[in-house]
């Protein structure tokens, strides 16, 4: 069973930028696509990016232009690259098997204020 380990996270002033990363206790190589969710005070966990195996990726509406997601699967390794943040980006941020949900890790805490 792949464990999934998120880092990164903290607290930034609007505008600013964090990278976040999803390290796997085993391979990703062979998971199709990973996507990065998150999960605001009050609110759904909601997918916000997936990147497939073969470097594919989509976007929710309210990151698109502004994140980036990537894979490296020798490191077992999805990253999340997120610029000009904005408060409402504010969440739990986690990753997993976009279609075949593993066991969910213990996020990592993104906070956007000044």
């Amino acid at each position: 069973q792949v464990q999934l380990v998120e880092s990164g996270g903290g607290l930034v002033q609007p505008g600013g930028s964090l990278r976040l990363s999803c390290t796997a206790s085993g391979s990703i190589f062979s998971i199709y696509a990973m996507g990065w969710y998150r999960q605001a005070p009050g609110k759904q966990r909601e997918l916000i990016a997936v990147v497939t195996n073969g470097g594919n990726t989509n976007y929710a509406d309210s990151v698109k232009g502004r994140f980036t997601i990537s894979r490296d699967n020798a490191k077992n390794t999805v990253y999340l690259q997120m610029n000009s943040l904005k408060p409402e980006d504010t969440a739990v941020y986690y990753c997993n098997d976009r279609f075949n949900e593993r066991s969910w890790g213990q996020g990592t805490q993104v906070t956007v204020s000044s």
